[in-house]
């Protein structure tokens, strides 16, 4: 059984830092590129951050560039995501995804070529 778990969200204030943390289990964690997604009430889940399988390539949206860093450790099969500078439009529930290396055809902001997701967890950024 797949399981993805995030953790670290938590109420800060703007210009604070938080990492992010997502552990898997019952994958094959090196076949699969990760993503972080996030969501606010009533909005559609929009992509935060990429990497690649090998952890090579990564992406991410023009809002957090400079302030977010993705990586990842293999051999524990981790994600995390680190985020400094916090500002209020950053609140949101944060999930992390994952989807087989063999996807890279689809764009990687595109929550339906992710094949496994964890629950979120939550970030709030006072200001």
């Amino acid at each position: 059984q797949v399981q993805l778990v995030e953790s670290g969200g938590d109420l800060v204030q703007a210009g604070g830092s938080l990492r992010l943390s997502c552990t898997t289990s019952g994958l094959n964690f090196a076949d699969y590129a990760m993503g972080w997604f996030r969501q606010t009430p009533g909005k559609e889940r929009k992509g935060v951050s990429y990497i690649s399988s090998s952890g090579g390539v990564s992406y991410y949206v023009d809002s957090v560039k400079g302030r977010f860093t993705i990586s990842r450790d293999n051999a524990k099969k981790l994600v995390y995501l680190a985020m400094n500078n916090l500002q209020p439009e950053d609140t949101a529930m944060y999930y992390c995804a994952a989807r087989l290396k063999t996807a890279y055809l689809s764009p990687w902001s595109q929550a339906g070529s992710y094949k496994f997701w964890g629950q979120g967890t939550q970030v709030t950024v006072s200001s």
